[in-house]
């Protein structure tokens, strides 16, 4: 059976393809959000970017037929945009304390009055956890826009870390041999993905294991020997040695590196950079590019005073706490990579429209990204270079996303099954003891 799907307007400024997105079914656009949308089209990021691109289709739409009256889509399904005074009876849609100047409510109004008087389903689909709620106690069928949720919760997505009990006959022969072709048995017991690193483990003492990274099914596995160290700084645990061994590996274009704070993450996709960038025997890249979204003020820095290294300071403190750090509080060297661009600061408000050659890039706290922002930093990648995203998925500022819609999330599940890409989730705390603890029971 057709549904009618009503589209808040945050739908819009998440996705501008989303009304193409819904099969069969009919689409409609309470009219009040066509006024949301033009007081958003002037911004100069992603959601200014998602409201001149829907403002474009439906021009393109309108010379199909009378919007009001509804407009096939390509393919299948309709659309249509109608206003509260369509709407018969439109004040007895509202309850209680409710609010009937509220955008938000009107456009829970119109859903309202449409699931009333229709036969088909209605179904509110918005990016607003609140409206959800309010639709609840309302009785409107409402629904999240999962287009971009590539698993059902957090716990199932990928770690690029898989265990594996196996005889101790195989882990020893494994230490002698030095080599071990996949078992058959692999095959028929797990789905392995290439960059994923395997821990074989000794299933009868449980005391011996070997480590290892899988590469494919005709490839034989061999012990991972991975970085000692990177720019002086040497990995605390097993995830921070799987981490720098995906960091140095020329073969892997993009790593994605996820943890808690205090796991790492950040200063070994630095170190990693300087390693290879700055080394004088080790040049593999001619710059690092250095950046993380402006999350606090929608994205925009240029209303900040300054050039855009003081710009973007006050979210750039935490790179250049784990770059002094690396340097050894040596300033005067930090700031001369800085000032000669060995080391640039960019603002990802800016990538869009660059093509970024023979350069290691280091995108932090990724997890605020939107996979349209995602797409236009890769995209942007040229010839030579290595990408890196960072973050904690457990901390998202982006008020379109969450844990299982990001961008850094969608790129782990999309790219898993691509021998050039790579990915670790970070487990253990190394910052400080009491940093650990509290990221632990606080």
């Amino acid at each position: 059976m057709k549904k009618t799907f009503v589209l808040d307007t945050n739908v819009l400024l998440y996705d501008s393809e989303s009304i193409f997105s819904f099969a069969d079914n009919n689409i409609v656009i309470p009219l009040i959000v066509l006024e949301e949308l033009d007081q958003k089209k002037s911004r100069q990021d992603e959601v200014g970017k998602n409201c001149r691109q829907t403002s474009r289709h439906l021009d393109k739409l309108r010379e199909k037929g009378n919007l009001q009256k509804g407009v096939d889509l390509p393919g299948a399904g309709t659309i249509k945009i109608i206003s509260k005074d369509q709407i018969d009876k439109f004040d007895d849609c509202f309850l209680g304390d409710m609010d009937e100047n509220k955008v938000d409510n009107i456009i829970i109004a119109i859903a309202k009055n449409l699931q009333d008087n229709l036969e088909e389903p209605v179904v509110l689909v918005t990016k607003d956890i609140n409206v959800r709620v309010v639709c609840d106690v309302l009785d409107v069928n409402c629904e999240d826009y999962l287009k971009h949720r590539v698993a059902s919760d957090a716990d199932t997505l990928y770690s690029g870390v898989q265990r594996i009990d196996v005889d101790q006959q195989l882990v020893d022969n494994f230490y002698a041999t030095k080599s071990l072709e996949v078992p058959e048995s692999f095959k028929e017991k797990f789905q392995l993905f290439s960059n994923q690193f395997l821990v074989l483990k000794d299933q009868n003492s449980g005391q011996q294991s070997i480590i290892t990274r899988f590469k494919s099914w005709d490839k034989p596995l061999v012990p991972l020997i991975g970085a000692k160290q990177s720019w002086g700084l040497i990995p605390r645990n097993k995830e921070q040695k799987f981490a720098l061994d995906i960091l140095f590996d020329d073969n892997i274009k993009l790593v994605t590196l996820v943890g808690k704070a205090g796991t790492g993450k950040t200063l070994l996709a630095i170190s990693s950079a300087l390693q290879q960038t700055l080394e004088p025997n080790n040049q593999k890249y001619r710059k690092v590019v250095i950046s993380r979204p402006v999350q606090p003020v929608g994205k925009d820095i240029g209303f900040l005073p300054g050039t855009l290294e003081e710009k973007m300071d006050p979210w750039i403190a935490p790179i250049k706490d784990n770059l002094k750090f690396l340097f050894n509080n040596d300033s005067f060297t930090m700031d001369m990579y800085l000032e000669n661009e060995d080391i640039e600061i960019e603002a990802i408000t800016f990538i869009r429209g660059r093509s970024i050659a023979n350069a290691f890039i280091i995108i932090d706290e990724a997890q605020n990204l939107t996979t349209h922002e995602l797409k236009t930093i890769i995209t942007r990648v040229g010839e030579n270079t290595k990408i890196i995203l960072t973050g904690d998925i457990d901390q998202i500022d982006n008020t379109y996303v969450d844990s299982v819609s990001n961008g850094l999330t969608y790129a782990i599940e999309k790219f898993k099954e691509y021998p050039i890409a790579a990915h670790i989730t970070l487990l253990k705390g190394e910052r400080s003891e009491l940093a650990s603890l509290g990221a632990k029971i606080l």
